[in-house]
């Protein structure tokens, strides 16, 4: 006799799961505003992190739970209701090009100590290297759906950079006071040196509302980039994994756009077109806020799921190499970006 083949999950299977997520996400949501210097996300991830570690993932929630990854994505497209080109293109001509030189710079930092110095997988390099040049996990997040990077890997370095957002929150304005820095020279170096949003305008406005201002507006504009950052890995994992299918038949550059194309990540496609749509002027306020929580609480869901997904024995495993590349790359671009934030602003 043929061995039946497991049906394929339903609504009904994966109701479970999305509760479990559900209460995870919404016990932080609860928690965060009495917890000071921790956001929601930070917690949704610890309190998955916290049960996968104790009591496990109970296996009638797996089906739900395992879409944590798609509502990741959907968090992305949603993502670009919070762009704002009107307020990109009002911070100038030196903004912009301070914004390309960082994200520049700390990609290439994070590649060179992730490759030369300390011999991560290629892939783990990528996702840490466009959370921490762009905006955080979000963009850890569609690096590695453009790459096609492993779940624990994403979920690793979702971690480390949710560890560092949570430190940042407090060190950043802390050496603003040290330093004595004029408010908008604090808030666009807290956007330009600091990994996710959230953090960086709690800081910004932390330390007052023109940093407030201008962190946030120097994030957003830092946050453009995450389509371009995404899709360069897409174009460069296609081509090279092409080029190796092909053995040696073909070269890299000889391989055609369907290549490329089968492995462009689509969601991208979808943030693209939200932030085209809500840029255009044509969705209501109220439809923008609820395109705008609507991905907070994706986002939320997403990374209770990938708290579940992190485990510390994997974490041991894995050493401390991604948490020294996030640092080290935090004090180089960090160092860089003050320095030129002083001088120019």
């Amino acid at each position: 006799m043929t061995p039946s083949r497991p049906s394929a999950p339903t609504l009904a299977t994966r109701l479970p799961g999305l509760a479990l997520l559900g209460v995870l996400a919404g016990g932080a949501a609860l928690l965060a505003p009495v917890v000071p210097g921790v956001g929601p996300l930070v917690l949704a991830i610890l309190f998955g992190a916290l049960l996968a570690n104790t009591v496990g993932v109970p296996s009638w929630a797996g089906p739900g739970v395992v879409t944590h990854s798609r509502l990741l994505e959907l968090g992305i497209v949603l993502l670009g209701a919070s762009l704002s080109v009107g307020d990109a293109l009002a911070a100038g001509p030196r903004l912009f090009a301070l914004v390309a030189a960082t994200v520049v710079l700390g990609l290439l930092v994070v590649e060179a100590l992730s490759r030369f110095a300390f011999d991560l997988p290629a892939k783990t390099g990528s996702v840490l290297a466009g959370g921490a040049s762009v905006c955080g996990v979000s963009a850890a997040a569609a690096v590695s759906g453009a790459v096609g990077a492993d779940e624990d890997q994403l979920a690793y370095v979702a971690a480390a950079i949710l560890l560092f957002d949570a430190g940042t929150i407090l060190l950043f304005p802390a050496l603003g006071h040290l330093l004595d820095l004029p408010a908008r020279t604090f808030g666009v170096w807290a956007g330009l040196a600091m990994f996710s949003t959230g953090p960086v305008a709690a800081a910004g406005f932390a330390y007052g509302p023109v940093a407030g201002q201008w962190a946030t507006v120097t994030k957003l504009v830092r946050n453009a980039a995450i389509g371009v950052v995404a899709a360069g890995y897409s174009l460069y994992y296609a081509r090279r994994e092409s080029a190796a299918d092909e053995a040696g038949e073909r070269s890299a550059e000889r391989v055609g756009l369907r290549g490329v194309l089968t492995s462009f990540p689509t969601f991208l496609l979808g943030f693209v077109a939200v932030a085209a749509v809500v840029n255009a002027g044509a969705l209501p306020p109220s439809a923008v806020a609820g395109l705008q929580r609507g991905g907070d609480w994706l986002f939320a869901l997403a990374f209770a799921g990938l708290g579940l997904d992190v485990r510390l024995a994997a974490m041991r495993a894995a050493g401390l190499k991604p948490l020294a590349v996030l640092g080290l790359s935090l004090l180089v671009v960090g160092t860089t970006t003050l320095a030129a934030t002083a001088l120019l602003f």
